[in-house]
């Protein structure tokens, strides 16, 4: 197994055992592109099969998007030093925050196969999609999740179908959450903010999608 670390703008200092030693890593930009993660993970010579990010959500989510388009979903495993200890990733996959757990899981640690989350825009979703607030229609593949408004949607990735939503409102009853589960999320509503993994989209959207992708994503979370 070859293993290479990236590591992002947030992560600051030295990387803890048992990363430090003889695990090349490379400092990439914020939610690196093209342009920085080609050389890193399809250079000329032998290709890393193992990659750790160490970063935010999004940054995470930009390596696994590149992952998908250029083809090696299959071949890479994917490990994850979250610089955010509220990090939705690492909560709902159960992936340790404190450096020094995260370093000996990214080194040692078993890959498990988790969905992977695509969008119609042509993102990834690894942690937590929010639209808010809501107004339309929200379908969860054949069950109306909301017909109306909402405080909030909120969509994370799920083993095994794919994805769940919840719609949230807050009214004089308190709050109220009708949840689903399903492959894929269809979103009709009046233009309103969309966040994936805690990255604004950049317009108002009056439809989106999540989805299921057709290939899992290696996710190093558990214990060797």
């Amino acid at each position: 197994m070859t293993t290479l670390v990236l590591t992002c703008p947030t992560w600051v200092g030295a990387l803890p055992a048992p990363l430090h030693a003889d695990v090349p890593a490379r400092a990439v930009p914020a939610q690196p592109g093209r342009e920085e993660l080609a050389p890193l993970l399809t250079p000329e010579g032998p290709a890393p099969t193992r990659v750790v990010v160490a970063g935010t959500d999004a940054d995470l989510a930009a390596v696994v998007l590149r992952l998908l388009r250029t083809e090696r979903l299959a071949e890479v495993e994917v490990a994850y030093l979250p610089t955010d200890p509220e990090s939705a990733v690492a909560d709902l996959w159960g992936l340790p925050t404190d450096p020094s757990a995260a370093a000996g899981l990214a080194r040692h640690g078993e890959p498990d196969r988790v969905p992977l989350v695509r969008d119609d825009a042509g993102g990834v979703l690894l942690g937590r999609g929010e639209l808010r607030p809501i107004r339309g229609v929200v379908w969860c593949d054949d069950q109306l999740v909301l017909r109306g408004q909402a405080n909030r949607l909120v969509v994370t990735p799920s083993a095994p179908s794919g994805v769940e939503v919840r719609a949230v409102r807050r009214g004089l009853l308190g709050r109220r959450v009708h949840a689903a589960l399903g492959r894929a999320v269809q979103i009709g509503c009046l233009p309103t903010a969309v966040v994936c993994d805690g990255v604004p989209h950049p317009r108002p959207v009056s439809r989106w999608t999540w989805y299921k992708h057709t290939e899992d994503l290696r996710l190093v979370r558990g214990v060797g």
